[in-house]
């Protein structure tokens, strides 16, 4: 066999959270594998200019926040307080080298081979890899496409990388803008604007629909609405951007608000977060013949297998939520399917967080959804402002949400606000994955005094008995 050409069992395209992890599974279960990646560094978008960057730069900005205008309160008194924004990137940056050199240093430790280049599927169990040395192809038996996504880009504003930008260059800007638009009110949009609103940027978020963090529970996103206005975000919903132009050194921006009316925007930087879609480009998608739903998303069966036997896809390039747990768990799915015939994902039980101040995370249905599919439900809610730790440290924002089924008290969603709210849903996922009811939840004994409590007082005020609130 030459230089230019290998074999393995199975080559994974793409080492973001499903490309990775699917490999190291992989490893663990025997299968020999190759690991793709184009880029320089593994660990995808999520690592190096997503997830982990972004969850840096929020809590710098958050100990800012507090240090500002939360500190005196507690007795804490700060003279001349100022960031140097050069450090705080410098930390991200590190952050973020230090996670390379971990999952680096993981699948070096399970022997998997990594080639540096750009995959194509040629045929049915052959991937050539595209190196600056030339191209080697690999022959196998498995071939799992994990490329994620990128960015959608507006056709009237088309990003430049400087005034017009993505997420991606959100995260590295050197200095701190008097003025940003977020075209965008999910995730992405307010995680970056509350970065920079902190700072000391004047941040206007503008959703095109009725509210903000599109598939939370109703109660939640307007409670969350407020609590930013109040943080100094300017949120516009139910308007859209249909044109922008760049001036100079700002953008020009027009809009239409909820009654058609005609808004005029300015802003030194406008940061798109409209979503992403998926990235098959130089797969070799439609030569193989690998089928695409009208989103431009590969097409798979419950194994992750797409239309040609022996190539599967995961994580955001397929249905489903964008999210690095999801591919995750997608990858252990399909690589034990490989290896034993049986692999599976709870789809209902992928939690969802955004990691503003305070958190908003929730798993399973909405009230709305709820109600819709099972018609009565029984709901409890718990102001965090009554729990005891979050008297105590100050972060008394927010609510707890859990309901169940009217029928049998089976919890169907659990949705909060607070701080911390991203680590107490994993209670609430584990409950829901026995198919536990909103008694067992209440029974379930939370040290106290703990911010977790407020998810218990939630159910137990699904039948009216909450100890630490008057109210259901």
């Amino acid at each position: 066999m030459s230089d230019s050409s290998k074999t393995t069992d199975l080559v994974v395209i793409g080492s973001g959270p499903g490309g990775y992890v699917a490999a190291i599974r992989a490893s663990q279960l025997g299968l020999k594998t190759i690991l793709v990646e184009k880029d320089t560094f593994l660990g995808g978008t999520c690592l190096n200019v997503g997830c982990i960057p972004s969850k840096a730069l929020l809590h710098s900005t958050e100990q800012f926040s507090f240090l500002k205008n939360d500190a005196p309160s507690h007795g804490i008194e700060a003279e001349g307080l100022q960031v140097n924004l050069r450090t705080l990137q410098d930390r991200r940056q590190s952050v973020v080298e230090s996670m390379r050199n971990g999952v680096k240093g993981l699948v070096e430790g399970r022997k998997i081979e990594v080639l540096n280049g750009h995959g194509s599927i040629l045929e049915k169990g052959k991937v050539r890899v595209f190196q600056k040395e030339g191209p080697i192809d690999v022959s196998c038996q498995h071939i799992l496409i994990a490329t994620g996504s990128v960015p959608v880009e507006l056709p009237f504003l088309p990003f430049d990388g400087e005034r017009i930008i993505s997420s991606t260059e959100a995260l590295t800007l050197s200095s701190v803008p008097k003025s940003m638009v977020v075209v965008g009110g999910g995730a992405i949009g307010l995680e970056l604007g509350s970065v920079w609103n902190r700072l000391g940027t004047e941040v206007t978020v503008v959703e095109f629909l009725p509210k903000i963090a599109a598939g939370s529970d109703d109660e939640i996103a307007k409670h969350a609405q407020r609590i930013f206005k109040k943080q100094g975000l300017n949120i516009m919903t139910s308007t859209g951007i249909t044109e922008g132009i760049v001036a100079g050194e700002v953008v020009a921006l027009k809009a239409k608000g909820p009654k058609d009316e005609e808004i005029s925007l300015e802003a030194e930087r406008v940061l798109v977060s409209v979503g992403r879609k998926p990235f098959t480009e130089g797969l070799g998608i439609e030569t193989v013949g690998i089928d695409l739903d009208d989103r431009g998303r590969i097409i798979t069966n419950e194994n992750f297998q797409t239309s040609i036997p022996g190539i599967y896809a995961i994580g955001d390039v397929i249905n489903g939520p964008m999210l690095a747990h999801k591919a995750e768990e997608e990858a252990v799915a399909l690589v034990e399917y490989l290896a034993d015939g049986y692999g599976k994902v709870h789809y209902d039980l992928i939690p969802n967080v955004i990691y503003t101040d305070p958190e908003i995370a929730s798993v399973g249905l909405t009230e709305e959804a709820a109600k819709e599919k099972f018609g009565e439900v029984s709901v409890g809610k718990f102001n965090i402002g009554g729990n005891g730790r979050a008297i105590a440290t100050g972060y008394q924002h927010g609510f707890v949400k859990v309901i169940s089924r009217a029928d049998n008290d089976r919890i169907v969603g659990i949705h909060m606000i607070g701080s911390h709210a991203s680590e107490i849903i994993a209670s609430a996922v584990a409950h829901m994955e026995y198919g536990g009811s909103a008694e067992d939840l209440s029974r379930t004994v939370h040290a106290h005094p703990t911010l977790s409590e407020s998810m218990k007082e939630a159910a137990l005020a699904v039948d009216g008995r909450a100890i630490h609130a008057l109210k259901r």
